[in-house]
């Protein structure tokens, strides 16, 4: 099973309830993930999809499935799924495991007819911290300025890009 990590709740993070669950993701080896629940309140949190070390190359993927089927039965229906869209990565083993995380995910919400959209970079940040290129210890301290206490840059990004989504109604405010 994937290491989960959960921040907790936030105190004063829950919003007018939404018909279905919204979740926001920033995909990678851990993924950041936040989740308004149909019941508006918002939890946070990391999950670690690292192989262990005699997995085979899918099992990453599997284990990402299921983590989405899982939070899709304990807080969904899953309504939408907003991710940061990446278009540049450092190295070309992050590229491999975002792509491949991409199309599980994307696979998943086609399946299930759930609405997703990735949300380019400079997009997330500049709403976090008005500024498009903003180091990762900004985007910490955005999400912590809001109330919410993240592990780490994965979590505070999931949490921008949360954010981003209901405030801009993605995209559409």
């Amino acid at each position: 099973m994937a290491d989960t990590t959960l921040s907790g709740d936030v105190p004063g993070a829950t919003l007018n309830p939404p018909t279905g669950a919204v979740l926001a993701l920033d995909l990678g080896t851990t993924t950041g993930w936040a989740l308004r629940g149909h019941d508006g309140l918002i939890t946070t949190g990391t999950v670690c999809f690292k192989p262990g070390r005699f997995d085979g190359g899918g099992m990453r993927y599997l284990r990402f499935t299921n983590w989405l089927s899982e939070i899709d039965r304990l807080s969904g229906p899953v309504e939408a799924i907003w991710f940061e869209e990446v278009r540049r990565h450092a190295g070309t083993d992050a590229a491999h495991v975002y792509g491949g995380l991409m199309a599980t995910l994307t696979a998943w919400a086609e399946l299930r007819g759930v609405s997703y959209e990735g949300v380019p970079v400079g997009t997330i940040k500049r709403h976090a911290t008005g500024k498009g290129n903003a180091p990762k210890h900004a985007m910490i301290d955005a999400a912590r300025a809001r109330g919410f206490s993240p592990a780490d840059d994965n979590e505070a990004d999931a949490i921008a890009i949360l954010m981003w989504a209901i405030e801009t109604k993605g995209g559409l405010a």
